[in-house]
């Protein structure tokens, strides 16, 4: 108990003048949860889940003034059951896709059709990890009985912070006469019905290349040796500019803008 005592005091110590999502944070890492789940081989959904909480504070503290964990925590029990759809009310169904298994829905959305979250970042560490991967978006598709959205986003909060994102290698192996594509992109860094995404509290938004260079950050670009990737930082200007770009097969680099030849996509 005196051990636990004295942990509590630290955390408490550490967290005063941090911001909420930050504080959280902390939280999680310092009472060893994150640990223990990383360490459990089952342990992803309930570390995906510690890093949901992380992101809602984001969120809450943007949206409301105040800014306490008391008022987060009044706030999460108030939603929980509210949107909740009664007993015989038309509602969507949101599910996994594997507790969708066997059944059958006129109109299925299937979202976050991202690399590193379908396919899942764990499933390129596993053996036939992405094959299975393959196997459970072949059965979130034949769900469909008349309509199938598939999206992604470009960007999305995690653990907090905005990271980019590349599409999923999924929708590549679709075939493109099948496909009827909802929002074209216009602009070469976002979808045309697409603001910026907000930055995350705590977190600063990744400064824009300037017009010398021709680039800035979300952009996707295409290299000779190592495919297509996502801009996702940058540094410097003129012939000094360099570009940190996260591409699909060959993982996030720098490149220096004078030698890489890099192209829009």
């Amino acid at each position: 108990m005196a051990g636990f005592a004295k942990l509590i005091e630290a955390i408490k110590a550490a967290t005063r003048d941090l911001p909420l999502a930050e504080a959280i944070d902390h939280v999680i890492e310092a009472t060893g949860l994150a640990d223990y789940y990383r360490a459990d081989k089952d342990g992803a959904d309930r570390l995906e889940n510690l890093n949901e909480l992380v992101n809602a504070a984001a969120l809450f503290s943007e949206e409301s003034e105040e800014n306490t964990l008391d008022a987060f925590l009044a706030h999460a029990a108030l939603e929980a059951g509210e949107h909740q759809a009664s007993a015989g009310h038309d509602a969507l169904q949101l599910m996994t896709v594997h507790a969708a298994k066997g059944l059958e829905f006129h109109a299925v959305f299937i979202t976050g059709l991202e690399e590193g979250l379908f396919p899942h970042e764990q499933s390129a560490h596993e053996e036939n990890g992405l094959e299975e991967e393959r196997r459970l978006m072949y059965v979130a598709i034949t769900r469909a009985r008349r309509r199938l959205y598939l999206s992604h986003a470009q960007s999305r909060m995690l653990h907090g912070q905005i990271r980019y994102s590349l599409p999923s290698r999924f929708l590549d192996e679709l075939p493109e006469q099948v496909l009827m594509h909802l929002n074209r992109r216009s602009d070469p860094g976002y979808p045309s019905s697409v603001q910026q995404p907000a930055v995350a509290y705590g977190t600063k938004r990744p400064t824009q290349a300037g017009n010398d260079t021709g680039y800035k950050v979300g952009q996707s670009v295409a290299h000779a040796k190592f495919g297509t990737g996502i801009i996702i930082d940058f540094e410097g200007r003129g012939a000094d500019a360099r570009v940190q770009v996260k591409f699909r097969e060959a993982g996030t680099k720098w490149l220096a803008l004078a030698y890489a030849k890099l192209s829009a996509v």
